[in-house]
C-alpha cells in the first residue's frame, strides 16, 4: 500500500496513534479511597526518568524533610523532591500552620509549572489542600492551563474536587477491595507503603 492509499483510508501520518501530532502534556489525577495513588504516580516518575525526561516532585501534607523510600530513591536518581507539611492533617496541632505550609508548597510548585523547565511534575497528596479550601481549585486550573504544551502534571490524593476531575485528561479512581491492615491487622511496611 502506498502512502497516498493509506491516507485515503484514514491512516495518514497525523491520524496515526502515537504520532507527534497526537501528543500533548496530560493532567493526570489519581484519586479514590484505595491505595496506590502515589505509587502509580511514582511508577510514571520512574518510567519518565528512564526515558530521559526532566521531572520534579512536590509532596503536600507529608512532613517537611521526610525521608521515605521514594525521596531516598529520588536523591539517588537526582530527581528534585520537596516535601512540605506537618504530617496527617487530622493530627495537626495547628491547622492554620498546615494550611500555610500547603499554600507555600503550591507557590513553589506553581512557579515550577510556569517556569516550564520540567516535562513531568507530580503534586502528591495535593487534593487535600484543594478539598480543605487551603488552595483555590480555580486558581490551580488557571496555572495548569498556562503550563507548556508538553508538560505532564500528576495530582494525587483522595476526594479530588469535581472541577479538577472535569479539567483533567486522565482520572483514575483507586478503590479498595482488600487491604492487609483491615483484613489481617498488618501495618504499613517500609519499601511497600513508605
Amino acid at each position: 500500500m502506498t502512502g497516498s492509499e493509506a491516507e485515503t483510508r484514514g491512516g495518514g501520518r497525523g491520524a496515526r496513534r502515537g504520532s507527534a501530532a497526537n501528543r500533548k502534556g496530560l493532567v493526570i489525577v489519581n484519586t479514590g479511597d484505595g491505595k496506590g495513588k502515589t505509587t502509580a504516580a511514582l511508577g510514571v516518575l520512574f518510567r519518565s526518568w528512564g526515558r530521559g525526561m526532566n521531572a520534579q516532585v512536590f509532596q503536600f501534607i507529608k512532613h517537611t524533610g521526610s525521608r521515605f523510600g521514594e525521596s531516598r530513591a529520588a536523591d539517588k536518581l537526582e530527581i528534585p523532591w520537596s516535601a512540605m507539611g506537618d504530617g496527617f492533617t487530622w493530627l495537626s496541632k495547628d491547622i492554620d500552620v498546615s494550611a500555610d505550609m500547603a499554600r507555600a508548597q503550591w507557590e513553589e510548585a506553581s512557579k515550577a509549572i510556569l517556569a516550564g523547565e520540567r516535562e513531568l511534575i507530580i503534586l502528591d497528596e495535593f487534593t487535600y489542600p484543594l478539598t480543605y479550601g487551603w488552595v483555590d481549585v480555580d486558581g490551580v486550573i488557571e496555572v495548569l492551563k498556562q503550563r507548556p504544551e508538553m508538560m505532564h502534571v500528576i495530582i494525587t490524593g483522595r476526594n479530588a474536587p469535581q472541577a479538577l476531575i472535569d479539567y483533567a485528561d486522565l482520572v483514575t479512581e483507586m478503590r479498595e477491595i482488600k487491604h492487609p491492615f483491615n483484613e489481617q491487622g498488618i501495618r504499613a511496611q517500609p519499601g511497600i507503603e513508605f
